[in-house]
């Protein structure tokens, strides 16, 4: 699970929702079913007008991705992974590969070993992979941008809504003692509108577009991987090759298994 989003959201909840107690406010007074579902549902059936179908569906997947994070992509893992079959291949050719594709769990790298088993030319190979790589971008970039698109559009729904209950308390001007509490009842749509943009959608499409980047950056490592295993080279230079990719504190960690892999390739 990702911490810094669960705790990111529950301080701003706890700021917000304590500011108003502190303030001297009732939290339930926040409580207001039409309002909600004025902005929310509004908001929601804004959006699937504006997006395909296809990104709306996959929405609630992309979302979990800010949640829990990618599965299976720790660069350090992967560089280890890499120089591994790198040393494999070189010593015993491209072919001795095959045993370890089912032991693959990443997709992504698991099409490209087979790819590269089978033969395929070498510049077809990074045109396949990075077509791939491509996709996945484009995908991502359509949920993220689906987030923001809510984030832009549900304050204004939130006003909507409060117009439309001040259109309610207007219609009862001749009871003085509710005028007061209904004009509060019909603000609270806009504060829906301005919370769910500001504490949800703006930072979840932030916190996507984050986690796309570092899923490309994965996957620009893995075919430059495949690349270097392809050409034959040294798994010493494929290792300093790839970790270029990594942090320093992810190439302390890949690091700690080089003095195997060069004792392997020295017998």
């Amino acid at each position: 699970m990702d911490l810094a989003t669960v705790l990111g959201l529950g301080i701003a909840v706890v700021g917000i929702i304590g500011g108003n107690i502190v303030e001297g406010g009732n939290p339930m007074k926040l409580i207001n079913i039409p309002g909600f579902m004025i902005v929310v549902l509004g908001t929601l059936g804004a959006t699937m007008v504006s997006q395909p179908l296809s990104i709306m569906l996959g929405l609630p997947k992309a979302i979990m991705k800010a949640f829990f994070g990618p599965k299976d992509h720790d660069p350090a893992a992967i560089v280890d992974l890499l120089v591994s079959m790198a040393d494999r291949a070189r010593r015993e050719g491209l072919l001795a590969l095959e045993s370890e594709i089912e032991k693959i769990h990443d997709p992504f790298l698991r099409k490209g070993t087979q790819l590269m088993i089978d033969g395929t030319d070498p510049e077809l190979l990074r045109q396949i992979m990075e077509i791939e790589a491509e996709a996945m971008k484009h995908r991502h970039h359509g949920h993220y941008h689906a987030l923001e698109f809510m984030g832009g559009i549900a304050p204004t729904i939130g006003v909507l809504g409060a117009v439309m209950g001040l259109m309610s308390v207007m219609q009862h001007l001749d009871e003085p003692d509710h005028i007061g509490p209904g004009i509060a009842t019909a603000f609270v749509a806009t504060f829906y509108g301005v919370f769910t943009a500001n504490v949800l959608y703006l930072p979840l499409a932030k916190k996507l577009e984050v986690v796309s980047k570092h899923e490309q950056e994965i996957l620009n490592l893995i075919i430059e991987g495949l690349m270097s295993i392809q050409a034959g080279d040294n798994p010493r230079i494929v290792r300093e090759k790839l970790e270029g990719f990594l942090s320093p504190v992810q190439r302390k960690s890949s690091q700690e298994h080089e003095p195997a892999a060069a004792a392997r390739e020295a017998a």
